[in-house]
């Protein structure tokens, strides 16, 4: 029998326990695991054994876990297991263990590092046991080579040149194991790091090697040394932002697909970048036209869109297609309806001619068990979408409402819609491998692919369908007034209810991640702030302005008086007088009284009760689109919106203020004492009173989302952020997204590049701003502040953007602290006045002011011909190479 002891310092509260959990090495989710309670004297040590027989070698994995009765409430950072090798041989192994919380340097843990961008070697093979055996087992995120040195012969006599090599037996974990009869005790050591020939030596006092009291037979380990090392040199990385639709090939089909992917790669480790990030890949396909351009709107979570699929592999006899491929393919922009007609037609050729022999290989069936939870649903979807002619699955008569039994039905061999469902098991699986084949090939060439997690997924979703207890599907998520819209921004994804979510440890959400890491080293997590509240907004409302934190504390009527408000329903009304009717609407106010309006009680108006909400004006003015219309139309939208509260969606009695009330009429028409109160209870609800309680909610969160993977989680942080998200964000160790010329601290007007913090993503430009070249010539005046007292010029600031004063502004971005600095493709090739587009707004991704915006960006040049751009492939070599990245 073997005896395995564990000893562990932790300070547990009254009612908590300590556990072991010993399970084979890589153990499946259903295998067994061992629990063993672990007991304590005073509250700190806890201690506990087991006895096993082990007839052969072996290798176990093992964690420690909080209890509170019988319920698991804290885990361990698991993504590196603890490991012990055991050996028949041995009688008992005393594990001398300290608590492991996410390692100070967790993006080093991260697969984008470990795997590319200083990729890791670990050796398998079991280290030597002997009489008595003393292991030390070292968490250390080095680059180089690790080494003991100490006050002894055996250690070294403090020589580097003597000292004793360490193994990496896991990632960023060492081993030394030593005869504890050849040492002599105790020894004073340090570890010592040698890279390239030189040697650093670990910060801090000496260590103390003791006599552990072992008998013959037995193994003392040590696991909670972490040495630290002065002058170790920081991961920093360069990279490109382009979506994968705006790539451009010679023989593509007008549109970016994943064989894009491969040589947009060539190219990325030409220039020394090691970065592509992209845009979410997910299907959007819900109307089949050229709205489902969205790549935030998901129709599922995991599925591929088949937009991207690189039909120049496949089988089919396509050779009729030819002359449409080509054509489109010469269009300055994507024609998303064309292309996604075309794709489907291949890949329909493509399913007659080799689907049966694909679904029967091992490969396809091996897919299909790793992603049952979604892909006969999705599948399903899908087919009854096209069926019925709509994504709205109310429309879906006895599908209308999901049931698993229905699911079996429908997607078993031999029922009616089988061949179908096929299709989609089969496009899904051909995009995977494709995927999994350009990420492949990307890290071959020590370049990672980093993805993007849209924060909703589309109300008329496979998910919706199938999971309607995750979502609050009356309501939409959307933004708050900021830099890119006034009045907001409205998303029409349902919200979650992260109540329900939480029941399963938010499992839907690390099988995204899960999933997602399949393809990518790094992700951006979209609008992080929907993990600590999301912007609600009624189903009536078509601007943000409505709209309500949640999860949010809301204010009762006596506690708003308590401001000294004298509050009642007409603070929940919209504030209409004549004044107001022509002060929005100027020499169409009499007309608009007349017929938009209703006179109530004094002198004050109504909307009608047609017009009463936002989404009742926008269906009256559907196919209207003249200036008037509009005029009135948007007028329309602000009388709905000029309130001072809105009513909380869960309890009407208790109230919201209005996002931007301060700048209303609503709150003009206050006398100043009021205006003085409202003014105290805004700042005191906006800016004070959520943010212990969302600070709360983002810890219960996002640990469960970022370390359910080891990819490299970046947040885009912008917006309207409350002063709790930096301090969450800095302890999981998130990269934050950093702007020039959107500045986190109040009074800046740009960013200072030279302070952004190490652990962040350093972009000039996001899909959803003007490019660096738009950006210039938008606000003249900022130009010029830019110019004068960011770059230090003293001449006038030219009107447009040269490529001269782009190559400045990107080594500004290059040089930064920021472990990345990412560069969209425009803001690249706006150094070369031969390489960008003529018109800078041509290179505009997305308008977030336009919800109806056409997501058709592609690059000017073929990739083929970016590849012999050899001027301007070295130049952004060079600037990489200059900033040490």
């Amino acid at each position: 029998m073997m005896k395995i002891s564990f000893r562990l310092s932790y300070n547990t509260v009254w009612g908590e326990t300590l556990h072991a959990v010993l399970y084979r090495a890589q153990a499946g989710a259903n295998e067994r695991k061992i629990n063993i309670p672990l007991s304590t004297q005073d509250g700190k040590i806890w201690t506990g054994s087991i006895l096993l027989l082990f007839k052969q070698p072996a290798v176990m994995a093992y964690h420690y876990e909080v209890r509170r009765k019988d319920k698991t409430v804290r885990r361990e950072w698991q993504k590196v297991e603890r490991l012990l090798s055991v050996s028949p041989s041995i009688s008992a192994y005393y594990l001398n263990d300290a608590w492991r919380d996410l390692p100070a340097q967790a993006h080093l843990y991260s697969s984008a590092v470990t795997e590319v961008f200083r990729p890791q070697s670990v050796t398998q093979a079991s280290l030597p046991l002997f009489e008595r055996t003393l292991s030390l087992r070292v968490q250390a995120p080095y680059d180089g080579d690790l080494y003991l040195c100490g006050s002894t012969e055996q250690l070294g006599n403090w020589n580097p040149a003597k000292a004793l090599p360490l193994t990496r037996t896991q990632l960023n974990e060492w081993e030394i194991v030593l005869n504890a009869d050849e040492q002599i005790f105790p020894a004073e050591y340090k570890f010592i790091a040698k890279s390239n020939g030189a040697v650093l030596w670990e910060d801090g006092f000496n260590r103390t090697l003791d006599n552990p009291p072992l008998k013959a037979g037995e193994v003392f380990v040590r696991q909670d040394l972490s040495p630290r090392f002065t002058g170790e040199v920081p991961v920093r990385a360069a990279g490109v932002v382009v979506p994968v639709f705006s790539l451009r090939s010679k023989d593509g089909c007008g549109v970016g697909d994943f064989g894009d992917l491969k040589k947009l790669a060539d190219w990325t480790q030409k220039t020394g970048q090691k970065v592509i990030q992209i845009l979410p890949l997910n299907d959007t396909t819900l109307t089949h036209t050229w709205q489902d351009s969205y790549p935030y709107n998901a129709v599922s979570v995991y599925a591929l869109h088949p937009l991207y699929a690189d039909v120049r592999l496949l089988p089919g006899g396509n050779k009729s297609l030819e002359k449409e491929r080509k054509e489109i393919n010469e269009l300055p922009q994507v024609d998303y309806e064309r292309a996604l007609q075309l794709k489907l037609e291949y890949l329909k050729r493509a399913f007659l001619a080799e689907g049966k022999k694909i679904l029967s290989t091992p490969q396809f069936r091996r897919f299909f068990a790793q992603n049952t939870h979604w892909l006969p649903a999705y599948a399903m979807f899908c087919t009854l979408r096209d069926h019925y002619k709509t994504a709205d699955f109310s429309k879906w008569g006895k599908y209308a409402k999901f049931s698993h039994n229905d699911l079996v039905a429908f997607c078993k061999p031999g029922a009616k819609e089988y061949g179908t469902v096929c299709f989609w098991y089969y496009v899904q699986f051909l995009l995977h491998c494709q995927l999994s084949e350009a990420a492949r090939y990307a890290r071959q060439k020590g370049i990672i692919l980093k993805g993007d997690i849209p924060i909703g997924v589309s109300p008329n979703s496979a998910e919706a369908w199938a999971e309607p207890q995750l979502f609050y599907l009356n309501t939409q998520a959307g933004a708050p007034p900021d830099d890119f819209s006034a009045t907001g921004q409205t998303w029409g994804f349902p919200t979650y209810n992260w109540d329900a979510m939480a029941q399963n440890g938010y499992r839907w959400w690390t099988r995204r991640l899960v999933h997602m890491a399949q393809y990518f080293a790094a992700y951006r997590i979209d609008h992080v702030l929907g993990f600590f509240r999301i912007w609600q907004i009624p189903l009536h409302a078509v601007q943000g302005l409505l709209g309500q934190f949640a999860p949010a504390l809301p204010m009762s009527a006596d506690e708003i008086k308590g401001y000294g408000l004298p509050f009642d329903d007409s603070f929940i009304c919209p504030h209409i007088t004549a004044e107001t009717v022509r002060e929005v609407f100027g020499d169409l106010a009499e007309k608009v009284s007349k017929k938009y309006l209703e006179l109530k009680a004094g002198e004050k108006y109504q909307l009608k009760p047609e017009y009463s909400t936002q989404r009742q004006t926008e269906q009256a003015f559907v196919g209207k689109t003249d200036e008037t219309a509009q005029r009135i139309k948007e007028g329309l939208f602000a009388l709905a919106a000029n309130v001072l509260f809105v009513p909380d969606h869960k309890d009407p009695s208790k109230f919201h203020p209005r996002i931007s009330a301060l700048t209303s009429e609503a709150y003009r028409s206050l006398s100043v004492g009021e205006q003085q109160a409202f003014t105290r209870l805004y700042n005191d609800y906006f800016f004070h009173r959520h943010n212990e309680f969302w600070k709360n909610g983002a810890m219960r969160k996002l640990p469960a989302v970022t370390q359910a993977t080891r990819m490299l989680c970046c947040a885009e942080d912008l917006g309207m952020i409350p002063a709790c998200v930096p301090e969450v964000l800095n302890k999981l160790q998130i990269l934050s997204l950093e702007i020039e010329r959107m500045p986190k601290r109040l009074g800046e007007t740009f960013a200072d590049t030279k302070k952004y913090p190490y652990l962040s993503v350093a972009t000039p430009s996001t899909h959803d701003m003007s490019v660096l070249r738009g950006w210039w010539k938008e606000k003249r005046e900022i130009t010029a502040r830019f110019w004068s007292e960011v770059l230090g010029k003293t001449s006038e600031a030219p009107a447009e953007l040269d490529g001269k004063t782009a190559e400045e502004i990107l080594r500004l971005h290059l040089n930064s602290p920021s472990m990345l600095a990412l560069i969209s493709y425009q803001d690249w090739t706006s150094m070369d006045e031969t390489l960008r587009a003529p018109d800078p707004d041509e290179e505009r991704i997305n308008v977030p002011a336009n919800p109806r915006h056409y997501w058709r960006y592609r690059m000017p040049i073929t990739l083929e011909k970016l590849l012999d751009q050899t001027a301007f492939n070295d130049k952004i070599r060079q600037l990489i190479k200059d900033a040490n990245r």
